[in-house]
């Protein structure tokens, strides 16, 4: 019966996250023999494997749109409100197999996005122009999100990375940058650091940025039985951002006792739910 209910449970946010393709590409990017980007033992596999990716995406979105050009990009092309799932489904996507897939379809999904990032260009609503194909913007776009990653990861993944550790993934991370077309891509969790601090001065929190903050954290496309938990997820991705990124985007102040104890438990509940749907009974058991 626990099983029966896992399994259900499991196909409905994997066809969510993944897309009706989502068991084909599976196959293809776990079970094809032949090259791949990163080793079984990279600190990469690790974060991305794990379901404090859910928090870290959150995280990743709300924190990328605090730079007015990339948000206008997003804004004007990415159609996320019109078909947020498609958007999901397309990150997730090239996300599993960049980390986990063949080389060559790797490739093949660095040159999809890079041909989409060329068409991207407009001007933001303060006249500036902007380009998806710019370095320096992807570039933020890249240190916001392996921030992100890495940051929700050591506060709800299975196994936190010690300092080599987070050293590898940001140095996995900046590997996928340069096929992207990045420029200096930070390699070590100093200079990740560094690099977010850099961008401080660029950032703001335009009308755009706290209405997409809206739509993430309290008007999801979700049914109603998938909110509570959803609203799990949004409370931790929030209480995982940098102090000086919530004032911008109109969110609540930090509350340091509330979010060190209710909120950390509460993500902490709602991740080990998320892994525990979403993983293969065959993967929990021990070798035989």
């Amino acid at each position: 019966m626990l099983t029966d209910l896992r399994d259900r449970l499991g196909k409905i946010v994997f066809e969510r996250v993944a897309g009706a393709d989502g068991p084909k590409h599976r196959d293809r990017i776990h079970n094809t023999p032949g090259e791949r980007w990163f080793a079984d033992d990279r600190p990469i596999r690790t974060v991305h494997a794990d379901s404090s990716m859910f928090v870290g995406g959150l995280r990743a979105l709300l924190l990328q749109s605090l730079h007015p050009l990339a948000m206008a990009g997003v804004a004007g092309h990415s159609g996320y409100r019109g078909d947020p799932w498609g958007r999901l489904q397309r990150t997730s996507y090239f996300l599993a197999v960049t980390t986990f897939g063949l080389a060559e379809d790797a490739d093949e999904a660095v040159a999809r996005v890079r041909s989409v990032h060329a068409r991207v260009r407009g001007k933001a609503p303060d006249g500036r122009p902007y380009s998806a194909a710019d370095p320096h913007l992807l570039r933020w776009v890249h240190v916001a999100e392996v921030d992100s990653f890495l940051d929700t990861y050591q506060r709800y993944g299975t196994a936190p990375l010690d300092q080599a550790g987070r050293d590898g993934y940001v140095a996995d991370e900046a590997f996928i940058a340069r096929k992207l077309g990045i420029v200096d891509p930070p390699t070590t969790e100093a200079e990740l650091r560094e690099q977010l601090a850099a961008f401080r001065p660029e950032l703001e929190g335009s009308a755009e940025a706290r209405a997409t903050a809206r739509y993430l954290l309290l008007r999801p496309p979700l049914p109603l039985i998938a909110r509570p938990p959803y609203a799990v997820l949004g409370a931790a991705s929030v209480a995982s951002l940098p102090r000086w990124a919530r004032r911008p985007l109109a969110l609540p102040p930090q509350l340091p006792i509330t979010e060190a104890t209710a909120v950390r438990a509460a993500g902490k509940a709602v991740v080990g739910m998320l892994r525990w749907v979403t993983t293969p009974p065959a993967a929990e058991a021990p070798a035989a």
